[in-house]
């Protein structure tokens, strides 16, 4: 059954996430060009990017922990997930618990297409060449299964860019952050929600992800209080109480005004 796995680990009644119609996956799979891509940026426990190409009525998903790559040099690590019903490749928003709690940005979508007729076969011999067209990423690349390099039981697959114009050492993640939905960061998208969602049980409590969610949190609440501050306010020490100024001394006589003195 398609979205099987998906739908078991969610709640549908506590997560704004889409449950999937049957009429969309039937549009989808009767698609045979414009296959929708897209790669969210997933703020959860860890920081992540979830890579998803439209295939047969659904979108095949991999979680990529450090992003796509511009350099054909860069091999990044991409597990595969469960699949996602088609709907979700244009979700943005916060995920207030269970499975995958935390912050959805939509950082980049577009269409891919494969460089093969047979996608399923490439798909079970572990080696899917394709082409983006997208805001950020384009050109060729490959999805390929590592032979049992980064755990797993077979999900590990490696996400490699390949060699062409739209190739270089740009670290795209970092030159291009913001969502291409609402040209917003994490902050303004927990803003536009409720920025005090997790007062207990945060979905990242240490670490880098959990350092980065702190100060999402602030920003966004000084976002929906319409301020731009957002460092808590430092504490001034008091000054201490001013002294009275002493009391002048008299000033001695001279030596020679006591002899004339006694003179007189």
């Amino acid at each position: 059954m398609p979205l099987e796995k998906y739908k078991q680990k969610r709640n549908f009644q506590k997560t704004p996430e889409p449950a999937g119609s049957p009429d969309a996956v039937r549009k989808s799979a009767a698609k045979t060009s414009d296959r929708f891509f897209c790669v969210q940026k997933h703020l959860a426990s860890h920081l992540h990017y979830d890579f998803r190409l439209e295939h047969k009525g659904v979108l095949l998903s991999w979680a990529v922990p450090k992003g796509p790559s511009l350099d054909p040099k860069t091999k990044r690590l991409a597990m595969h997930v469960e699949d996602h019903p088609f709907e979700y490749g244009t979700f943005e928003g916060v995920i207030p618990e269970g499975y995958g709690a935390g912050i959805v940005m939509l950082w980049d979508q577009g269409t891919w297409t494969p460089q093969t007729h047979d996608v399923d076969a490439a798909l079970k011999k572990g080696d899917l060449k394709f082409t983006l067209d997208g805001y950020k990423l384009k050109g060729s690349w490959v999805l390929v299964r590592t032979g049992g390099w980064g755990g797993g039981g077979g999900r590990s697959w490696l996400l490699i860019k390949h060699r062409d114009e739209w190739s270089g050492e740009l670290d795209i993640t970092e030159f291009a952050p913001l969502s291409v939905k609402s040209a917003g960061d994490f902050e303004n998208i927990l803003a536009a929600d409720k920025p005090d969602i997790w007062q207990s049980h945060r979905p990242a409590k240490g670490g880098d992800a959990g350092k980065m969610l702190e100060a999402i949190i602030r920003k966004a609440v000084a976002l929906k209080a319409g301020t731009t501050e957002t460092k808590a306010p430092e504490t001034k020490a008091k000054p201490s109480p001013a002294k009275k100024p002493a009391a002048p001394r008299k000033a001695a006589p001279s030596k020679k005004a006591s002899s004339a003195k006694k003179r007189s």
